[in-house]
């Protein structure tokens, strides 16, 4: 059987991880917001999502958080006409990323404080077991 607080540090540990992975997926879509395509009628960047899936860790025994897929936003794109625009099709509108920057900046802060969170219980458990040791030094 796992010690309690270093399941409760697995698990903290599995969502940095996974949270990690979701702020640089978002920061990618930050980047990519305005990545058009280089020819005429050419697809633009496309927003990727990601998804997480439950697992049992069996070697420890505790429930951790994993990454699933980064997959794609099948969203359409949004056109804007610019018949200057390299990547301007016949009509003169180009196809811009399915990027929303308000959405992206929603899930840049709700990553962000769920990796602080998931850090705060790596604090307050390391800090549980110093003063285990320090009563136990103690008695």
């Amino acid at each position: 059987m796992i010690d309690p607080l270093q399941a409760s540090v697995q698990i903290a540990s599995s969502g940095l991880e996974a949270q990690s992975t979701r702020l640089r997926v978002v920061s990618e879509n930050l980047a990519n917001a305005n990545s058009t395509g280089r020819s005429p009628g050419a697809e633009p960047y496309q927003r990727k999502t990601t998804t997480f899936t439950a697992e049992m860790d069996r070697a420890a025994g505790v429930p951790v958080v994993k990454v699933k897929d980064i997959g794609v936003d099948r969203a359409p794109f949004r056109l804007d006409y610019q018949p200057g625009h390299p990547a301007a099709d016949q009509s003169g509108y180009v196809k811009l990323p399915n990027v929303n920057m308000l959405i992206e900046m929603a899930d840049m802060r709700e990553t962000n404080r769920t990796y602080e969170a998931n850090l705060q219980v790596i604090k307050q458990t390391r800090s549980m077991v110093s003063m285990t040791i320090d009563l136990l030094r103690g008695a």
